[in-house]
């Protein structure tokens, strides 16, 4: 099987920055540690100290999976490695060797259509080799793309996340920061990077500001990430590699947790699901589309706004984010009403995530709350307006059928073994479900499109 895999090192901790955050809860014995372990280096885990974790796991530069445990539980013996090590990379031969089908397809859930058993894994010659091989960093131009960063009076954050972009290991062709705030008080951060070009949108709302951004955007590729993100020193490397190797109109990636001190940060990450926990590279086609079009396209299952990018070419096939949606606006769902158009109309989005990102949850429990009733008044806004521009049924199914079971199983499963907490999150996605359905009744407002209906519908026929 090639060279010994848990011969060598010990795990390095990697555990991104953390920066000041004046409105976090104190951290607590109940927090979690997220801790980054490279199992191409590891045989021995000598940093698990005597706090819980969530220890990502590597194989170089690829991020392989997760595990949380309980301090009871670590450190992890040499044989948990070894089953961590051979689950990871059966998962990950199976996603991306062609031979085995790869890239693959998402299903109904969003998840991977088939897997190589771990039997296999263990028994697959040369495991290291393509291991090795499949961990190889990207070395493409990021040189065609246009980073864009919107950002409302959070001047800290932004700082943070134009540090981590200054870092690339490939540079952008551009960074453009658009801020949102009423006063431009993101430009003094701004003038700290000489290398960003600053815009003030006074027009309030995530979709304007994103759409400033492509406006002013000078390249092929426009990738996205928010202020409160801390990007890979790969992430643009990895999106100049996918966009140049597949013929995907846009591009989706990994969003891991930067901290988890307090009880909100952990509860969005283990109870809501953060922002996705798959490591492997899916599809978002024709076929997950159709499949799951009855009952609402899947298709916040996508990705994150946090993390994306298209080429330039598909806005101009589907028009630009919908200035109805996203916060400042109907609350989210910007990003996923967008690829609805892009799928609609015979598109594919590619997760990958190779194309990495770190993102500081919201620390405190008000925070969380408000986040989570502005997601499902958006998710609600958003599914009223794919309804619009495409007349699929089963975005109306979703809001009167699919959401009110949810409430319903959420609630009686929280009763009887809920974690404390869970009420107050799911009371906050009613309350947004209950607002959202205003946009039914708001013709005005279903009548303003990012493209006129007419113009959807002929290419999606094509």
């Amino acid at each position: 099987m090639g060279r010994n895999l848990w011969s060598r090192g010990r795990v390095r901790s990697l555990a991104c920055p953390r920066a000041d955050d004046p409105g976090a809860e104190p951290v607590n014995g109940d927090a979690f540690r997220v801790r980054h372990i490279d199992l191409e280096t590891t045989d021995i885990d000598g940093d698990a100290g005597d706090t819980a974790s969530l220890s990502i796991f590597w194989w170089k530069d690829l991020p392989l999976g997760m595990r949380a445990s309980l301090p009871d539980e670590l450190p992890y013996s040499r044989a948990h490695l070894r089953q961590f090590a051979a689950e990871f990379s059966a998962a990950q031969l199976a996603a991306r060797s062609t031979s085995l089908g790869a890239p693959l397809r998402a299903t109904y859930w969003g998840w991977p259509k088939s897997a190589l058993s771990l039997a296999a894994a263990l028994d697959a010659r040369d495991l290291i080799d393509s291991l090795d091989q499949l961990a190889t960093a990207s070395s493409a131009s990021a040189q065609d793309i246009s980073v864009v960063i919107c950002t409302r009076d959070r001047g800290p954050a932004l700082a943070r996340c134009l540090s981590s972009i200054a870092k690339q290991r490939s540079a952008p062709g551009e960074v453009v920061v658009v801020d949102n705030s009423r006063d431009g008080n993101a430009r003094s951060v701004c003038m700290q990077f000489p290398e960003v070009r600053y815009i003030h949108e006074t027009r309030p709302g995530l979709s304007v500001a994103r759409t400033a951004g492509v406006r002013a955007s000078r390249h092929g590729i426009i990738a996205f990430t928010d202020d409160d993100v801390e990007v890979h020193a790969g992430w643009t490397a990895e999106i100049a590699r996918v966009f140049a190797e597949r013929d995907v109109e846009a591009l989706t990636g990994l969003v891991l947790p930067a901290r988890l001190d307090t009880l909100a940060q952990r509860r969005f990450q283990f109870d809501m699901g953060g922002f996705g926990t798959t490591f492997v590279p899916l599809v978002f086609d024709q076929r997950f589309f159709e499949e799951t079009r009855p009952n609402g396209a899947h298709v916040w299952k996508i990705g994150a706004g946090a993390n994306m990018a298209f080429r330039r070419s598909a806005f101009d096939r589907v028009g630009l984010f919908d200035e109805r949606l996203g916060a400042g606006a109907a609350g989210c769902s910007e990003d996923s009403e967008l690829w609805y158009r892009l799928l609609a109309t015979g598109g594919a989005c590619l997760y990958e995530p190779r194309a990495v990102v770190f993102h500081h949850h919201r620390s405190d429990w008000p925070g969380l709350r408000r986040q989570m009733r502005a997601y499902m008044k958006g998710h609600v806004a958003a599914l009223v307006v794919q309804y619009d521009n495409f007349g699929d049924r089963g975005n109306i199914i979703r809001i009167w059928i699919k959401l009110p079971a949810y409430f319903l199983r959420t609630f009686l499963r929280t009763l009887f073994d809920g974690p404390p907490g869970r009420i107050g999150i799911l009371a906050a996605e009613v309350e947004g479900w209950l607002a959202g359905l205003q946009f039914l009744l708001r013709f005005g407002w279903r009548k303003r499109r990012a493209l006129p209906r007419q113009n959807l519908v002929e290419e999606r026929a094509r």
